[in-house]
């Protein structure tokens, strides 16, 4: 497998989204010291929610790791257009993931592997990070699944 992220997302046949725009008062991405801390990151594709439901109630595990999936590839475009494209990134250090899941709902980790997984196969090794996989009562919008990441920039010359 190719190294380059840039690479990688063709090689799986995957594009980056335009980066979401915040609804809110905060910005995508804060960088101190070369981490970027990206915004949680709900499940939009051209600006909307494309799955919602609550896991355990209405929606399949399934349909949750294709949520978080598309999660992941909103996270790294936010932090993509913060370095100047998706070749600055440099490792995936923390991943948090919340799922919206009713209490007798347990397999939340589950649902962030697909997250997880998708990370490795765009940065390889980089891509292996610390995690969390929490259960909450609800997300905004009735997204299934929010994702928060933690990631480093390329040192900017260093940048392919």
């Amino acid at each position: 497998m190719t190294a380059l992220p840039s690479a990688r997302l063709t090689e799986l046949g995957l594009a980056l989204p335009d980066p979401a725009v915040p609804s809110f008062d905060y910005v995508p991405v804060t960088e101190n010291a070369g981490v970027l801390y990206v915004s949680g990151q709900l499940p939009k594709e051209d600006g909307a929610v494309r799955i919602t439901g609550t896991l355990g109630a209405d929606l399949g595990i399934e349909q949750a790791q294709e949520a978080a999936r598309i999660c992941v590839l909103q996270g790294i475009a936010c932090a993509a257009a913060h370095v100047g494209g998706v070749d600055g990134l440099e490792r995936v250090l923390r991943v948090i993931g919340f799922v919206a899941s009713t209490p007798d709902f347990h397999d939340q980790p589950r649902v962030i592997d697909a997250a997880s997984e998708l990370l490795g196969r765009i940065f390889g090794e980089n891509g292996r990070h610390a995690r969390s996989a929490v259960g909450v009562a609800a997300l905004p919008r009735r997204a299934p699944v929010e994702i928060e990441f933690i990631l480093t920039a390329r040192d900017p010359e260093a940048r392919p």
